[in-house]
């Protein structure tokens, strides 16, 4: 007999799926809030000044003179990697806070509006997406000069097409949900049920793809580093290092290794993080 007590048990294939997407939630936070620490803890420590050059110790291996051994210029590889972590996580943060603000404006707003306003934000996404950021930096450098704000500039604006797009599918579903249509009828203004319901809903969708975006940021931070369209020397950056470090790599490897590991650890982390936050947050992911 079915009771009310009935509970439907999932399959173990499943439970095990769900144990997975848990687990890459606890890895991904795990390793941001790590990154997240020592980026603030550059901020006011490094074994070394990461700006001081000990020429006399130049190119020394890992645990042969500091921790993680000297570059080229005699600069301590692990203060460098610390403060390296603060100039990509600052600018990549900013990027995506920038980008995803004005993308998910546009994005509700074109799906309030609908119409021509809709197709020409479409077009416009279409327009931004055939630039790169690379290049989009490029162009920028030669009116702003190379610097940290050229860098977040670039991400941003490649940024804001993609929350426009994910904020666009995801109110236009939320606008065709039956409490909006109520609040319609009310007579609710579309700013009113804009703010009140449609923004609510859309939430969940638009903080997953920040955080999937920002490991995107990393990578793009360390390709405008590589060719110096970034922060400029003497602060340190993982894409210059990379770039420093090409010249070296026969005679010290580990320079372009662990820059080149601390990208790809901060992008894992917040891919891992992005992909359990999509199952916290969307209820039809609990379901399956």
């Amino acid at each position: 007999m079915i009771t009310a007590e009935t509970r439907v048990v999932a399959p173990p294939s499943r439970r095990r799926f769900r144990a997975l997407r848990r687990m890459n939630l606890i890895v991904g936070a795990v390793i941001i809030l790590a990154l997240v620490c020592v980026a603030v803890l550059s901020l006011f420590w490094t074994p070394v000044p990461p700006a001081k050059m000990q020429i006399t110790h130049k190119l020394q291996p890992p645990f042969g003179f500091g921790l993680l051994g000297t570059d080229q210029l005699g600069h301590d590889v692990l203060s460098m990697l610390m403060a390296g972590c603060w100039n990509s996580l600052s600018i990549s943060v900013s990027a995506v806070a920038i980008g995803g603000t004005i993308g998910t404006i546009i994005g509700v707003a074109a799906a309030a509006e609908r119409g021509l306003f809709e197709a020409l934000v479409m077009r416009a996404c279409d327009v931004i997406f055939a630039l790169p950021p690379i290049l989009s930096a490029m162009i920028l450098g030669a009116f702003l000069g190379t610097g940290r704000m050229t860098a977040i500039t670039a991400i941003a604006v490649f940024m804001v097409p993609v929350f426009a797009r994910v904020a666009l599918g995801s109110a236009l579903q939320a606008w065709s949900r039956d409490y909006v249509l109520a609040a319609r009828a009310i007579g609710n203004t579309q700013l009113a049920i804009t703010l009140r319901h449609v923004l609510p809903n859309i939430m969940g969708s638009i903080i997953v793809q920040a955080t999937i975006q920002l490991g995107l940021a990393i990578l793009t931070e360390a390709g405008l580093a590589f060719l110096g369209l970034s922060v400029p020397p003497p602060a340190p950056t993982w894409g210059r290092m990379l770039a420093d470090a090409q010249t070296y790599f026969h005679v010290a490897p580990w320079l372009a290794l662990l820059p080149g590991l601390a990208i790809a650890l901060s992008v894992l982390g917040f891919n891992l993080l992005g992909d359990g936050l999509r199952d916290l947050l969307d209820p039809r992911e609990a379901t399956r």
